[in-house]
């Protein structure tokens, strides 16, 4: 089948902006009686206990005006999940037993619990009922859900108040109708409809309003709403059996969620028709820059944006950080919540938000916080239109950096790509959906040749999967599909693509080594670490040495002088040496670690330890046209903890041959006195420069940002002295600023090249 007819007969639900439904038209609900469970009554859902994060712990009941536990005998991941959806979570990761997070007191209210995972609520699943039970506090269960919210849930003192109720809307769809658009993705238009009772079912348009528009093409991962030409839909709507549940809703507007608005059930005949026999609701949105297929859109929205977000794992997500006079920093999360969180997302052009993030859960920026206790109605364009508070040292650290999760159109991107073979999810070869030469959809290989990280990154964004921690050119050890063919050749990616579709890659097919075992592969990891250089240390460390060539054999050995050195008159004579002290930070979630096991690592003796990777930083000084006069580098490092943030332990030391790495939160420190912390500059003459570090420049180990991975100086050498002014990591300053630091004066006129 080809793959436009394939679009044309699916069809888009939106489930909390991200979920496909492939139902082809409205689905009548089917007629159940509700439990009586369902009809009244409220209980309270808790996670506590020690030592847990906050998506985990020993799962606490309150039912009869008093909090309680549930018993692990026949608990199961399928009870986890019914319980994490009513923390307000999307899922469950797993489940705990035996009182792993401490022992609870009072009531077990619940044992031998059954759920099979679509229960509205623990309420609905079978066991020996309320309060029956035969169990000690030694058996309470626990649950790990997954790290993202559903919409409209927040942290609020870690207890959710779940109100059961049959008429509980979570999902909506839109139902394309125009068959323009149920080809083209992202649906942009079409019927609203709620999920009820297994089905589908309408909602009436009786004085529908452009705010109730707003909130669903906000849950719909769009920005904006715009007018629908009704008299399409009334002809189309007349021909069709409606089975509406909804008659009435009266939005603000600035909900994120169609149940936060006020909504007038049809509690009788589900298929009833409308007061006023006026017709179903349709929408329709306006999608982003980067869902949107008008060129001249994307360029518009790219272009005028003042905040970014950073260190996030999926599309729509990460710390928020917007730009002020030329610098990018963060906001603090004092009063930040889901109001603000959305202005956020509708001005980058996703949706409304799905959640709003503290305590730097998105990984912790540098450099200033601009921002404190933003407040916004939620109708503000920007987040610089609603009202804050300016920072002060003292209001906050970068450890209450605010966070949003956004919601994001649906794409079916990830149909179109998979990866088999591995031992988990996570990790196997890499497959691509494509037409062979008879227009006949198949899977294929991709050709290893040329595929790293970058490519390996957009594999895993596109299924979902987080990051890469290794993109791989050999996988005969993944054989675990029937496809032997590769599809394509020569991929490359920028990193920030959607879909490997959106990729260059090979007209024609040309791959030297075609047999399945060099096929493309990939390693993905929900979290990955984040490196950044202390930029101002740099500058206020730095000095020139002349340093005698005696003292200087280590450094040849391990290559760190300028060519020009083995010419010289060993011992006799010198180097003069730009010096300067390095302090690498992992901001990011997860620690760094050298790609190489230590099995492979090689020792130094002229240095006394281990080096874990061939290259770990580069250090350059640059002519202000570009050219490199100098340069040094970490030939290979010893990574280890130097100093850690309080309340972080040092988990990597170098000494006794360690393990080796970064920790997040913690940073490995080379004083200016080190071996090799430095350029030789022996023969370069006095000018203006830009002396330029790059960390991890040849993207061997993963990163959530590598755009933070490059430090750039001005700098200027009179022959004897050496002097370097605003420093800063390379996505730290605006787009603007960023030229006219390349522009100072002497840029024109300098004429140093690399000798």
């Amino acid at each position: 089948m080809e793959l436009s007819n394939w679009w044309s007969y699916t069809t888009l639900l939106l489930m909390w902006g991200w979920l496909p439904s492939y139902l082809t038209q409205t689905t009548p609900p089917t007629q159940t009686s509700p439990s009586p469970a369902l009809k009244t009554g409220r209980l309270k859902f808790r996670l506590t206990g020690y030592p847990r994060k906050h998506n985990e712990g020993r799962i606490e009941v309150f039912y009869k005006d008093e909090w309680g536990t549930i018993c692990d005998d026949d608990f199961s991941l399928a009870n986890a999940h019914v319980l994490c959806r009513q923390l307000g979570f999307v899922s469950a990761t797993g489940w705990a037993h035996s009182a792993k997070y401490g022992k609870g007191a009072g009531k077990i209210w619940l044992d031998n619990v059954q759920c099979s995972g679509s229960e509205m609520s623990i309420a609905l699943c079978k066991s020996r009922g309320w309060g029956n039970s035969d169990c000690t506090h030694d058996e309470d269960a626990g649950v790990i859900c997954k790290d993202e919210r559903l919409p409209g849930y927040t942290d609020t003192d870690n207890v959710i108040e779940v109100q059961v109720d049959e008429y509980r809307i979570e999902e909506v769809r839109l139902q394309p109708v125009v068959s323009m658009v149920k080809r083209r993705l992202p649906v942009t238009e079409g019927v609203v409809e709620v999920r009820f009772k297994g089905g589908w079912a309408q909602v009436c348009d009786n004085s529908w309003t452009p705010k109730n528009s707003r909130v669903i093409c906000g849950m719909m991962g769009f920005p904006h709403e715009r007018k629908v030409n009704k008299s399409f839909y009334k002809l189309y709507t007349e021909r069709q059996k409606n089975h509406f549940l909804v008659h009435s809703v009266a939005c603000l507007g600035t909900e994120m969620h169609l149940a936060a608005c006020p909504l007038e059930f049809n509690k009788g005949n589900a298929t009833a028709s409308c007061p006023g026999g006026v017709l179903p609701a349709v929408v329709s949105c306006i999608p982003g820059p980067l869902y949107t297929h008008s060129l001249a859109l994307k360029k518009k929205l790219k272009t005028t944006t003042s905040v970014r977000l950073k260190g996030g794992t999926h599309q729509g997500e990460g710390r928020v950080e917007v730009l002020r006079g030329s610098e990018w920093g963060t906001v603090c999360d004092d009063r930040w919540n889901l109001q603000a969180a959305s202005v956020v997302c509708r001005e980058l052009g996703f949706g409304s938000a799905k959640e709003a993030l503290t305590g730097a859960r998105m990984g912790q920026g540098v450099g200033p916080i601009h921002m404190n206790e933003v407040q916004c109605s939620g109708q503000e364009r920007s987040i610089w239109n609603c009202r804050f508070k300016n920072i002060t040292s003292e209001d906050c650290q970068h450890t209450e950096d605010a966070s949003v999760r956004c919601n994001t159109p649906y794409m079916g991107f990830h149909k179109m790509v998979r990866i088999t073979g591995g031992r988990s999810q996570y990790e196997g070869r890499v497959e691509v959906l494509s037409l062979d030469v008879n227009r006949t959809q198949r899977w294929g290989l991709l050709c290893g040749e040329g595929w790293s990280t970058r490519e390996a990154m957009v594999v895993c964004r596109q299924l979902g999967l987080g990051y890469a921690n290794h993109g791989l050119q050999e996988t005969w050890y993944w054989d675990g599909s029937n496809v032997t063919d590769m599809a394509w050749s020569g991929v490359k990616c920028v990193g920030d693509e959607l879909a490997l579709s959106q990729c260059q890659r090979h007209k024609v097919f040309s791959c030297q080594k075609t047999a399945t075992r060099f096929a493309a592969g990939v390693i993905c990891s929900e979290t990955a670490s984040d490196l950044v250089l202390n930029a101002p240390l740099v500058q206020q460390t730095v000095y020139i040495e002349d340093r005698p060539l005696h003292m200087l054999y280590c450094a040849a050995e391990e290559d760190c002088l300028s060519k020009s050195a083995a010419k010289a008159n060993w011992p006799y004579g010198h180097r003069r040496l730009l010096r300067f002290s390095s302090e690498i930070r992992n901001i990011g979630r997860a620690d760094f670690k050298p790609k190489a096991g230590r099995h492979s690592w090689v020792w130094h003796a002229c240095h006394g330890h281990y080096h874990s990777m061939d290259i770990f930083t580069h250090y350059d000084l640059l002519s202000l046209n570009g050219s490199k006069v100098a340069e040094g580098h970490k030939a290979s490092f010893c990574l280890e903890d130097s100093e850690c943030q309080d309340g972080v332990a040092k988990r990597y030391e170098c000494a006794n041959f360690g393990d080796q790495g970064i920790t997040v939160g913690c940073w490995d420190l080379y004083r200016h006195d080190i071996d090799c912390q430095w350029v030789d500059i022996t023969d370069v003459k006095p000018g203006n420069y830009i002396f330029q570090v790059v960390i991890n420049p040849n993207f061997e180990v993963a990163e959530s940002d590598f755009t933070n991975n490059a430090m750039k100086c001005n700098c200027k050498y009179d022959g004897h002295r050496i002097w370097l002014h605003n420093c800063h990591i390379g996505d730290a300053f605006s787009e603007e600023a960023e030229r006219k630091f390349e522009k100072y004066p002497g840029q024109l006129n300098n004429q140093i090249t690399r000798k």
